[in-house]
């Protein structure tokens, strides 16, 4: 658990110091966050390596219509951390951003990744994979989004206490929308936000490289999924 920043008997580099160590603990968690996430994509792809939609063969248009949806969903998450990225601008432990996508949910990041991340799983044809993975990176999100909670409530006080009553941690409220009259745009964390987000569309070429396989009797099929 994190300390308190602020004691009454604390002095400025008491802390200062507190703040370092709470932001360290803060980049241990990311990390891991990091580990995790790769983790469950290599197990992801190694169930999709062995198992095929139950809709291919028995209802080709469903397992074509969940796989289209599945872009779509990546394209949404592409442009929804391009739009963070444009409100945050690498801000996030620094300065309370509280307008534009924050001003709906506290993580939208971690909202648009989900919904990447079932866009991904979408493209093996089935609803399966699709709601596994969502699952899966909601759940790490979730336990980071707590920790990093814990930190802004330490870090900003009062002000991040109203802001959290106010909008939700991952379930957005529209009623709750700020527009920002200006943004700080830094280009370089907007393109390479852009870009990570895109990689999410290798998972179109690389399902079709899998069924090619598959079909060719190089990778053998385990299971059906619905």
């Amino acid at each position: 658990m994190l300390e308190p920043l602020g004691r009454p008997c604390d002095t400025a580099p008491a802390m200062l110091s507190r703040f370092h160590a709470h932001r360290s603990y803060l980049q241990y968690v990311q990390r891991l966050r990091k580990y995790t996430l790769r983790l469950g994509l290599a197990l992801g792809v190694a169930v999709l390596l062995f198992t095929d939609s139950v809709w291919r063969n028995q209802a080709p248009a469903v397992h074509d219509m969940i796989a289209r949806m599945g872009i779509v969903l990546i394209l949404i998450c592409i442009a929804g951390r391009t739009w963070c990225t444009l409100y945050i601008g690498g801000l996030k432990k620094t300065q309370l951003v509280t307008q534009g996508p924050y001003s709906l949910v506290r993580n939208p990041l971690y909202v648009f990744t989900i919904i990447g991340v079932a866009g991904v799983g979408a493209q093996a044809g089935n609803v399966t994979m699709t709601v596994a993975l969502a699952v899966l990176v909601a759940i790490v999100f979730y336990a980071v989004a707590l920790q990093e909670q814990a930190f802004l409530a330490e870090t900003f006080g009062q002000e991040y206490q109203a802001y959290a009553e106010r909008v939700p941690l991952f379930f957005p409220r529209f009623s709750t929308w700020q527009e920002a009259d200006q943004l700080l745009v830094r280009p370089e964390l907007v393109r390479r936000t852009f870009m990570d987000a895109s990689l999410f569309l290798l998972a179109v070429p690389l399902n079709d490289l899998i069924k090619w396989l598959q079909d060719h009797g190089w990778l053998r099929v385990l299971a059906h999924l619905p």
